[in-house]
């Protein structure tokens, strides 16, 4: 029997990748157990007898040689260990073709750990969160009063670390305004905030969040977080990248977290909406997330290929941003770290595998869709009765023409006469008639203008793509390594073993019971991956530092404790994400400095304890809004169609078709970036050079590289030119200092003034939207 380099032994174990223990102590064998095998890849079945070795019952199974892999408490009589000290290339674990080979202090670890009793643990992440109650630690001398501060301080007490001052009150301000809204404070704002803050600085900070949290713009930041997770663009993808509408549901999503939507609704309402008791059309715009696949229109393909392809998406998407685990890797076999299954894949692949996928039209408020539907059919249904009723006289005119007559017809009337008499629809009889006997039918023109226009009304309206469950399931099976041709078991809706029972009565469970299921909370993952993904977007970092995958490969967390205690209490609140950001940006360790000390650097050099908070350069988007704020050009307008500011001439011509881009003028020329029109294929080279993602897969954490074209994008680049012409003439009028507050909340020192004001205003406003301050967030 041989057991190959794939899956690891411990899927089970409890495994939290932590460094080596220098003594081994029973509580932490489990864990160092798991370490060693999961990064060794020991395969979690055996090739010969489907043995596995992820649990005790499957570790403990005597095997046909008389001789059980794990005996807990019997080093010499485990087949493991024999394996683990073997040099026959056929027996040795794990094998030489690996690649991979235990060290003498591993091989110490798993005898230690059997000797101590083999106890198997779960992984820390599939173990519901239990909230503790936050240590009570002293912060500058006074106790911690925020739950936040407390768990914080404790662990920097543990390395006798102190946290940074408070920021600044207008760097505090300028962070809390860009990481609620996007936009920075206004230089009335700013000396509002700082007359209250010298009466009052709790008072006026918390007032200052509350306002944020109130302000319309909440929802814009917050959407696009969640349209990189939700991989949104405006085009769909392959070669063809034709554009879509799906800005309908973009409009969803701000409106859903302006009005502060439960997180849990939010995730039932686009996964299911449509299978909701009587589901309205906002419900069925929600169903949109998982229609921001791409799709392929290239000719000769074949299309039940990439429709499975879109729901590989689905699925993997899915797994990534609930759950944060891997779940896509196991689409041609079983996860090679983590516990899912190939028939775990297929069986959450099956939820997604029974939907259609209709273009639906979205009438705007106060417009009834199935009344303008049926009053347009029955004005197109009198002209046609109309028509009929001269039809004699039609026919009489048509045996008139000659063949000069009828070349000089309209190009759809002599193809309409083409067309025998008896093969004639009523629409080519109407297409005659307007053209012939109809000028001039007082009659006929005013129903024909009634239904061109309630038709103009029609075809105007704004689409969006959504799902639609079908009345007859389509059938899932396992497909073998993963190709749509070779179709193995077939299986039923249903979710991972490892995780919580799916709870429905349902003889076939849906989306619907999906959705549930997902926030259950019963659920050990999806609460704790979305604080911590909430946690990353305020403070760089995640407290589980590999945010999309909380599984085996992934890393620890930080503050576990902090983590669990998040968890439940953001559920407790009811996954309300006004609650959660209030929560986090209300803390000390949130305001603090992002100044640290030499002593912090040293202990702790990538700053996980949070001794200070993080410099953040500013997203792609966000770059582009401080300087339209700070230029005074912004156009503040909330939702609509996507919008084409100015890019480089040639830059949509870059992909296999040449992408028109009609250049917006007007309001529309300087409108937010997270209403730029995003090509998948091609996108806006000012957004793709800031990391912007561009919506071929989902992105829970976006690149923050420093480049050279990110500096001359800022000088050169057409609109930040137009927004620099309008700083300068903000210097002209109101001086260097009121456009360095524009731009980055503070007051310039001597210095800086003097170096700015040395500069033409033009030279002065370049220069400012290029500072590194400008597009971070301090």
């Amino acid at each position: 029997m041989r057991w190959h380099a794939s899956l690891p032994l411990a899927l089970v174990l409890g495994a939290v990748a932590t460094a080596a223990e220098p003594q081994f102590n029973r509580d932490v064998l489990p864990v160092l157990a798991a370490k060693c095998l999961a990064c060794h890849g020991f395969d979690a079945h055996s090739r010969e007898a489907g043995l596995r070795l992820d649990t005790a019952e499957g570790a403990t199974t005597l095997l046909e040689s008389g001789r059980r892999a794990v005996v807990p408490g019997d080093v010499a009589a485990s087949e493991l260990v024999r394996r683990i000290a073997s040099t026959d290339a056929d027996e040795v674990m794990p094998p030489p073709d690996s690649g991979k080979e235990l060290s003498a202090a591993e091989r110490d670890v798993l005898r230690a750990w059997i000797a101590a009793g083999g106890r198997y643990e779960r992984h820390w992440a599939f173990v519901p969160p239990v909230a503790v109650e936050p240590p009570e630690e002293r912060l500058g001398g006074h106790p911690a009063s925020h739950p936040i501060d407390r768990f914080i301080a404790a662990r920097l007490a543990e390395r006798e670390l102190t946290p940074s001052p408070e920021a600044p009150p207008e760097i505090l301000l300028r962070r809390v305004h860009l990481d609620l809204t996007g936009l920075p404070p206004s230089i009335a704002e700013i000396d509002r905030y700082l007359d209250a803050h010298a009466v009052d600085p709790e008072a006026a900070y918390r007032d200052a969040v509350e306002r944020l949290l109130a302000s319309p713009h909440y929802g814009e930041r917050l959407a696009r977080w969640w349209l990189d997770q939700a991989r949104y663009a405006d085009s769909n993808g392959y070669s063809i990248d034709a554009p879509r509408d799906m800005w309908k549901w973009r409009d969803w999503v701000i409106d859903a977290f302006n009005r502060d939507l439960p997180f849990d609704r939010f995730t039932i309402e686009q996964l299911a909406g449509d299978l909701l008791p009587d589901a309205a059309m906002a419900h069925r715009v929600a169903t949109g997330f998982h229609r921001n696949t791409q799709i392929n229109q290239e000719g000769g393909i074949d299309r039940e290929q990439f429709r499975i392809e879109s729901v590989f998406d689905r699925v993997a998407t899915t797994g990534v941003v609930w759950l944060g685990l891997s779940i896509g890797c196991a689409q041609c076999h079983d996860h090679k770290f983590d516990p899912v299954s190939q028939r775990d894949y297929y069986r959450l692949f099956a939820f997604l595998n029974n939907q259609d996928e209709p273009t639906m039209k979205v009438p705007p408020a106060g417009e009834d869709l199935a009344a303008l539907e049926a009053e347009r059919s029955a004005a197109l249904a009198a002209v046609h009765a109309h028509v009929k009723s001269r039809a004699s006289e039609l026919q009489a005119w048509e045996a008139t023409l000659d063949a000069d007559q009828r070349g000089k017809l309209p190009k759809p009337a002599q193809a309409a006469l083409d067309i025998g008499e008896a093969k004639r629809s009523a629409e080519h009889r109407r297409t005659l008639f307007a053209a012939g006997i109809g000028v001039g039918d007082t009659a006929f023109e005013t129903l024909e203008q009634r239904w061109r226009d309630l038709d103009a009304r029609w075809t105007s309206m704004p689409t969006t793509l959504v799902l639609e469950e079908r009345r007859e399931p389509r059938r899932t099976t396992i497909l073998v390594q993963g190709d749509f041709t070779r179709p193995a078991e077939e299986v039923s809706p249903g979710t991972p073993e490892v995780l919580h029972a799916l709870a429905t009565t349902a003889p076939t469970p849906t989306r619907l019971d999906l959705a549930h299921w997902l926030v259950d909370s019963a659920n050990p993952l999806t609460a704790r991956v979305l604080v911590n993904r909430v946690w990353q977007r305020l403070f760089g970092m995640g407290l589980v530092e590999t945010e999309n995958d909380f599984g085996l490969m992934g890393s620890p967390p930080s503050h576990p404790e902090l983590l669990d205690w998040l968890a439940v209490e953001w559920m407790r609140r009811g996954w309300s994400l006004k609650d959660l950001h209030r929560l986090l940006v209300t803390s000390r360790t949130y305001r603090q400095s992002s100044v640290g000390t030499p002593a912090a650097a040293a202990a702790d050099p990538s700053n996980r304890l949070l001794a200070r908070q993080r410099r953040l350069r500013l997203e792609a988007e966000i770059v582009r809004d401080v300087a339209l704020a700070a230029s005074g050009l912004l156009v503040p307008t909330i939702g609509g169609p996507s919008v084409f500011p100015p890019i480089p001439d040639g830059a949509t011509s870059l992909g296999q078709m040449r992408r028109p881009w009609q250049t917006s003028t007007g309001p529309d020329r300087y409108r937010r970036g997270l209403y730029t029109f995003v090509f998948r294929a091609t996108p806006p080279p000012a957004l793709a050079v800031f990391d912007a993602p561009e919506g071929f897969t989902t992105c829970t954490r976006r690149n923050r590289s420093n480049t050279p074209l990110q500096a001359l994008t800022l000088l050169n680049d057409t609109a930040f030119v137009e927004m620099a012409d309008a700083l300068a003439a903000v210097i002209r009028t109101d001086g260097v200092v009121a456009a360095f507050r524009r731009c980055t909340a503070r007051h310039p020192d001597d210095d800086e003034v003097g170096v700015l004001s040395a500069l033409e205003p033009i030279e002065a406003a370049r220069v400012l939207l290029n500072l590194d301050e400008t597009v971070t967030r301090e």
